[in-house]
């Protein structure tokens, strides 16, 4: 029986196992010198002034948020082709999520979109780089500046892809906030994990109390100093630090980010050309101008051409040994977010009919070119004129 392929996994080795152990003999395992060192690796790959490592990526969004301190009831827009993560960061911090539709082709959220949605309330916008396409930062960061909000960039699929313009993501030339995520299903992990980058070192500061439990030992924070055991709790927050354990394992990872990101490069260009040609199948395409570390390859499938469901299209995809997934459900479809507000499809049409259509396909490192023709010839099996 052949071996079950997911739709992502992690790639793990070696050098990752030693990192790791040298953590576990060292007098480290939190608050270490690694968390450093992992933060100056992401510096060094998004060109940002200022990086806080955090336990998740979902941590990552609320505590970005927090910092801004942005008054109860204000609203936030993001998209709702996204985890639910991108929008819960906002009740989470006492604001409302308004959610704006995407583009037809990048799956991003739409500027024109977003500007639909703008009210006197608005003061933040959360835009997701999908599948790890960049978004069309230059459109958002125009209207960012002529409403002055401020832009959260989710970036959890998108570490090592590049704007248009050919600047990394991360960078924060444009977005005030980038995060990114390194669950192990991401281009690279820490086993869970998250980042912050900023160039404003004001927003850093408070970063790096909000990430532990709202507190300051810094001389220059304090409003006394009886004595070296002396700490200030600023701001109400948890713990949402990173382990010296999750940083090691990331800067190793990250030392292979250019490896991964060609690998993946590789596989999509060989179920591109498989697929380009299928009546049912529509390919992930990729704004010109952009170097997309995509995190995920998902097609768009017409069901009711093909006179199958999506159900059966997976579950004979399955039978095979190919795991398949759906990114994603709109978030504001979601029993949470319907009690909040009614989720009305004609409001979504490009979200609405994507999610209708959209089926992830295996893509992660470790694939073998056996693996990837596997997929190909049972995808064009299944969905076939």
């Amino acid at each position: 029986m052949q071996e079950f392929i997911p739709y992502g996994t992690q790639w793990i080795d070696e050098t990752d196992v030693k990192a790791v152990q040298s953590v576990l003999t060292s007098g480290f395992l939190t608050q270490g010198p690694s968390i450093a060192e992992f933060e100056k690796k992401i510096l060094e790959i998004t060109e940002a002034r200022y990086c806080v490592a955090v336990s998740n990526a979902t941590q990552a969004l609320h505590i970005a948020v927090s910092a801004l301190d942005l008054p109860k009831g204000s609203e936030g827009i993001t998209t709702p082709i996204t985890f639910v993560a991108s929008a819960n960061c906002l009740p989470s911090n006492g604001l409302k999520a308004v959610f704006a539709d995407i583009d037809s082709r990048t799956y991003n959220i739409s500027p024109s979109s977003i500007r639909q949605k703008i009210t006197d309330k608005t003061k933040v916008l959360i835009p997701v780089d999908y599948a790890g396409q960049a978004v069309d930062i230059d459109s958002i960061k125009k209207i960012a500046d002529e409403y002055s909000l401020t832009i959260i960039e989710d970036a959890a699929h998108a570490i090592g892809s590049f704007y248009t313009d050919g600047m990394p993501v991360g960078c924060c030339h444009k977005a005030d906030m980038t995060i990114f995520s390194f669950h192990p299903c991401k281009t690279i992990t820490c086993g869970e994990g998250g980042a912050i980058t900023t160039n404003s070192e004001a927003l850093y500061k408070k970063l790096l109390m909000l990430r532990t439990i709202g507190i300051t030992k810094d001389e220059k924070e304090l409003s006394k100093n009886p004595g070296p055991w002396y700490y200030e709790m600023k701001y109400l927050s948890g713990n949402n630090r990173m382990t010296d354990i999750q940083a090691a394992l990331g800067t190793s990872q990250l030392r292979k980010l250019d490896f991964f990101k060609q690998r993946r490069k590789e596989i999509i260009k060989s179920y591109n050309t498989a697929f380009t040609s299928n009546p049912n199948i529509t390919i992930p395409y990729e704004a010109e101008g952009s170097d997309s570390c995509f995190h995920l390859y998902v097609i768009r499938i017409n069901f009711p051409k093909l006179s199958k469901t999506r159900v059966q299209v997976m579950e004979e995809l399955k039978s095979r040994g190919i795991g398949t997934q759906v990114h994603y459900i709109p978030v504001n479809s979601q029993p949470y977010y319907t009690s909040l507000e009614p989720f009305n499809e004609k409001d979504y049409p490009e979200s609405v009919k994507f999610y209708a259509e959209c089926l992830t396909l295996p893509l992660f490192p470790k694939m073998s070119n056996n693996d990837v023709e596997r997929v190909i010839t049972a995808v064009e099996k299944i969905i076939k004129e």
